[in-house]
């Protein structure tokens, strides 16, 4: 029985509803909840304790299909999270799963003790009065903006850690890089070495980390290419530097690229999907953010 514990606080944190016919979200939650005043509704759409597919959604007039997924947080008196560099997209007794903008470091280092994403949300479980802290599992590279979680207790960052590739089964960034793509597809594979100030490819083992990176060419225009990109490895810089390696550094990266090449005044790189099976339930969950505007409005034909 003690096996099942886990999986029940997991789940037993949301009422769970399924559609059955087309409507939009809130008149959906009226027919749940008919003593619910509109007021009170509008107010769980705010506090973003609403989830459709296991995504916080705050859209009163969000269009629902059937077979899709309704949940309503039962914690009460949780406190509103609102941040202008992150966003809180799922989260659950185990995970939370967030949207990390350019600019913001996922996790102190010794030499920068600035604001973080990991500051951020460990100053919000405080605030709710559950938990001291979350827990890194993965990072992003400070200027990457997009898809990323963090554990809340020890037990559930050590599984996640130690099961990285079988619990990941699909993770996908989106890239403006420098000039047209010559393939619809390929792979780059190096061996990729960390100077700590910067990371060096070379295409024979040079005792660095072997580094494999597939891509798809989306759309080319305007000297420019729209690529989607998937690791088999997640070494630090990886896109940057394989991009670097095809000729096509990534538009805004004056590390690995041409620094004044930068028309989006950012690094055009965005983690925008991140699938997993949830290290407590098993249960596929799956996050898609849109592709940046700016990255597409930069390949939008000129007249």
């Amino acid at each position: 029985m003690k096996e099942k514990r886990p999986v029940t606080k997991a789940r037993n944190q949301y009422t769970d509803y399924t559609v059955r016919e087309p409507m939009e979200l809130m008149e959906f939650l009226a027919t749940k909840m008919p003593q619910a005043s509109r007021t009170k509704l509008k107010t769980l759409l705010t506090k973003q304790v609403v989830l459709v597919d296991n995504v916080i959604t705050s859209q009163y007039n969000f269009p629902l299909k059937p077979g899709m997924k309704v949940q309503i947080s039962r914690e009460k008196g949780k406190k509103e999270f609102h941040n202008r560099l992150l966003k809180i997209v799922y989260e659950d007794a185990y995970l939370i799963v967030v949207e990390k903008m350019p600019g913001l470091l996922s996790v102190n280092t010794e030499r920068q003790k600035e604001r973080t994403a990991y500051t951020i949300l460990n100053e919000y479980v405080r605030r709710n009065g559950r938990q001291r802290q979350v827990y890194i599992v993965h990072r992003l590279d400070r200027d990457t903006s997009g898809l990323m979680m963090f554990a809340k207790d020890e037990k559930t960052q050590h599984t996640l850690r130690d099961n990285w590739h079988d619990i990941v089964y699909d993770r996908r960034y989106v890239a403006v890089v420098a000039g047209e793509m010559e393939k619809d597809a390929g792979t780059v594979s190096s061996w990729l070495t960390d100077h700590k100030l910067y990371v060096s490819s070379s295409p024979v083992d040079n005792g660095g980390k072997p580094s494999v990176t597939h891509y798809q060419t989306i759309k080319r225009a305007n000297g420019y290419s729209l690529i989607e990109l998937r690791l088999d490895t997640g070494r630090k810089n990886q896109i940057r530097v394989h991009m670097q390696d095809l000729g096509h550094p990534v538009v805004g990266d004056g590390r690995y690229g041409l620094e004044d090449v930068n028309p989006l005044n950012r690094l055009a790189l965005h983690a925008f999907k991140l699938c997993f099976y949830h290290p407590i339930t098993g249960e596929q969950m799956e996050f898609e953010t849109p592709y940046p505007a700016d990255f597409k409005r930069l390949l939008l034909k000129k007249t």
